[in-house]
């Protein structure tokens, strides 16, 4: 029997859709606080079509953050216009000097740079919050590498064993003029965490490390409940 085929309705912007990506990426005009949790919010509707979806979406959803609104079709549209104005007025402009200034030996010190050197100083960032960091404010704990075979290694760096379950732990530089309190994890992560959190029984915990510090200490306080919470278990 052949496979059925899901209709799909996404469109297709072509070669546009990296400029577009990365504009919205950038100035973060797809995060919860601008429309919203979708992923959470369409399970939460179970719709049978999109007519159906798009119909609850505008009656139920609001922004995810302090200042929470409704969201509107204008509310949409305005930040379709906030992304065009960034393109234009920003990110064309910087492009074009940079295609203007990149030489060849960018590209060769660029593939090495993000090879080498950034792999290794994400492997000393890593290992200073948690043997110089995590590990010695929870001696109890045993924390392991998330290994390669496990299906949320990509977004999990490290397990914190409490007896037999594991809480996650997430490592994201960050620089001094950060302001990590804006990060919002993706659906995608979000939906990753969860399906840790069924498999291992922990939450997982996203920290900030600033040349090797913890830099959001205030995720520590959430750590030491759920390592209390775990040990109960």
């Amino acid at each position: 029997m052949a496979k059925k085929q899901a209709q799909k309705y996404s469109l297709e912007f072509g070669k546009k859709e990296k400029v577009l990506n990365y504009a919205c990426q950038t100035y973060q005009l797809s995060r919860p606080n601008k429309v919203g949790t979708v992923m959470a919010l369409i399970r939460q509707c179970q719709p049978k079509t999109i007519q159906e979806w798009e119909q609850w979406y505008f009656e139920n959803a609001h922004t995810d953050g302090k200042n929470t609104f409704k969201i509107t079709k204008e509310s949409l549209i305005e930040l379709g216009i906030r992304l065009h104005e960034k393109i234009t007025e920003v990110v064309i402009p910087e492009w074009q000097e940079a295609f203007h200034q990149l030489t060849l030996q960018d590209c060769i010190d660029y593939i090495h740079n993000l090879t080498i050197n950034r792999t290794f100083d994400g492997y000393v960032r890593e290992k200073s919050v948690v043997n110089d960091g995590l590990a010695q404010i929870y001696p109890a704990v045993r924390f392991e590498e998330s290994p390669a075979e496990l299906d949320h290694a990509g977004d999990i760096d490290y397990l914190g064993y409490v007896g037999e379950k594991a809480f996650g732990i997430q490592i994201k530089p960050v620089t001094a003029k950060s302001n990590f309190g804006n990060y919002s994890a993706s659906e995608r992560m979000k939906a990753s965490f969860r399906d840790f959190e069924a498999e291992f029984g922990g939450s997982v915990f996203i920290v900030f490390s600033l040349d090797g510090e913890i830099a959001n200490k205030d995720v520590l306080k959430n750590i030491e409940q759920e390592i209390e919470r775990l040990g109960k278990l």
